[in-house]
């Protein structure tokens, strides 16, 4: 009984530490400016932009924008979320497998620092949990929805 207790506790610590050693989305897995340039904002800020050739980028309303000639799949996710890190990490590090066709971008759905932009558009497409994929038409309207997964996931199902 001892060593059965004593493997859990190791395990969960193991776990524990590793999703510890885990950097913050939006600090160095993916940094908020990963693809992105600064471009003027008329409210007195920087707003981020997709660089030519980028496939995962944040959010913004321009690059929603300037994706809309390409399949678009919008990944909600939360700086919180256990599973959003490592799916997150998984679309950094294979970027070059998202087809040159498809932007991925990475809405916050649901921490402190979420604008309302990103908020309309959870309540839009009906999120209602984090790590949720919401492939859109030219028009924005849903042509997929799934929870979960990572690269090779995002590649199964994109439409």
């Amino acid at each position: 009984m001892v060593v059965i207790v004593g493997a859990f506790v190791y395990t969960y610590t193991q776990k524990s530490q590793s999703a510890d050693s885990m950097v913050k989305l939006d600090e160095t897995v993916v940094p908020k400016d990963k693809g992105m340039q600064k471009t003027d904002d008329t409210k007195g800020g920087d707003k981020m932009m997709a660089k030519e050739g980028s496939r995962y980028i944040t959010y913004s309303k321009a690059n929603l924008e300037n994706a809309k000639n390409t399949r678009r799949v919008l990944f909600f996710y939360a700086n919180w979320c256990p599973t959003c890190r490592p799916a997150d990490a998984s679309f950094s590090a294979n970027e070059s497998k998202i087809p040159a066709d498809v932007i991925l971008i990475r809405v916050n759905y649901n921490d402190t620092e979420t604008e309302q932009e990103e908020k309309d558009l959870a309540i839009k497409y009906g999120i209602t949990y984090q790590h949720t994929f919401v492939q859109i038409d030219e028009n924005g309207g849903v042509v997929t929805k799934w929870n979960g997964g990572q690269i090779n996931e995002l590649l199964q199902n994109i439409k």
